[in-house]
């Protein structure tokens, strides 16, 4: 199902069958919440932009239009059109920023909608059973995300509990996968370690879930209030305990600088709503550094936002055009916007995987790390 293809120091080239076709890795997933990419971004758009795998929120789509109208629908799939490998996520990050709303036990967490104060129950059997609805790729195990810093105690206990809903997740899903209603029976399930920025929390979660033999392993919790280099550390701290043989996937991450250094540690996988949200308010990615749009020098430039970027926006756009469509707030703004920073984002990880492939990736990631994410 994974393998790796080629290794350069912790770093892995490699791929991922899915029943949904093969992702090449180190890949970045495009964070479609609501099964769209905010910004007017089609699925069709996603081909064009190099997209490998779609991202979409189980809670979201639990709440709005409900996980069995989009199963009635034939499965994410079939609802939006997307004929690549979907990954959903469990719903616990959703809960864990809905803090003043819930209510955790051992059975699960009662919270809130944040639509209209209704109140609603998931634990790890309800998160697994939304997500076979969906007939997703990959469902993520139900877990809790603890806020940066967190009590010692309280992160030990979390942890605990997390692994104790995985196991509760495993087998929920192994049973859904066997039912002949099943939406996707190939679904598979990703692990997730937590243990805020204690190491040796980190470490001996990592442990016990590597025990499960899953099909694939995430680093939650982190990008949520940590210092960068605390992330780090972290990472050097746990990725050692992870299966070499199944991929890695840091959540909620990142930034192109982050994606680097995570790389070098040994990640496979990453999603971050930056690239499409930063494109809406006019802050777009460059190989030279971070423009934004909003400054007065764009009024006339009628140079594309970057001249060696091959996506349709800077084959077809200026600066000029994008600034004022920014300034205009038209809708054309965000989709434009989103299309290149997306472009970009999957234009770098291809970037990365050919520099493994070439025994070059140390080389390129001290050059690009000097320029990317220099504010021009």
């Amino acid at each position: 199902m994974f393998q790796i293809l080629k290794t350069e120091g912790a770093a892995r080239r490699g791929e991922l069958v899915t029943c949904h076709g093969t992702v090449q890795t180190p890949a970045f997933m495009n964070v479609a919440t609501a099964a769209a990419i905010k910004g007017g971004v089609s699925a069709t758009d996603l081909k064009e932009v190099g997209c490998q795998v779609m991202l979409c929120n189980t809670y979201h789509l639990h709440i709005r239009p409900g996980d069995t109208v989009i199963r009635d629908c034939g499965g994410l799939q079939g609802f939006t059109t997307w004929n690549g490998p979907i990954l959903t996520d469990s719903g616990g990050f959703q809960v864990f920023s809905l803090s003043g709303l819930r209510k955790i036990s051992e059975e699960g967490v009662t919270f809130a909608s944040h639509i209209d104060g209704k109140r609603i129950f998931m634990g790890p059997e309800e998160s697994m059973q939304i997500q076979s609805n969906l007939g997703s790729t990959i469902a993520m195990a139900f877990d809790e995300c603890v806020e940066n810093p967190a009590e010692y105690r309280y992160a030990k206990e979390s942890c605990e509990r997390t692994t104790r809903w995985l196991q509760r997740c495993k087998v929920k899903m192994a049973e859904l996968n066997r039912r002949e209603t099943a939406v996707n029976p190939q679904q598979l399930l990703f692990g997730i370690n937590q243990g805020c920025t204690y190491n040796d929390l980190r470490v001996d979660h990592m442990q016990r879930i590597a025990e499960l033999d899953l099909d694939g392993y995430a680093v939650g919790g982190l990008a949520v209030g940590e210092p960068t280099e605390v992330m780090y550390d972290v990472l050097d701290h746990v990725t050692p305990y992870m299966p070499k043989d199944k991929i890695r996937y840091l959540m909620g991450v990142g930034t192109p600088l982050n994606i680097l250094n995570a790389v070098e540690r040994g990640i496979d996988l990453f999603d971050c709503v930056m690239p499409s949200r930063n494109a809406r308010h006019g802050h777009l990615f460059t190989s030279r550094g971070i423009i934004n749009l909003h400054n007065q020098k764009y009024e006339r430039d009628l140079s594309p936002v970057d001249e060696n970027c091959g996506c349709p926006v800077c084959r077809t756009y200026s600066k000029a055009y994008l600034r004022h469509l920014l300034k205009s707030q038209e809708m054309l703004s965000g989709r434009l916007n989103v299309l290149h920073n997306l472009w970009f984002y999957n234009h770098l990880m291809a970037e990365i995987r050919q520099a493994l492939e070439e025994d070059r990736f140390a080389a390129f990631k001290r050059e690009k790390e000097q320029i990317i994410g220099r504010r021009l």
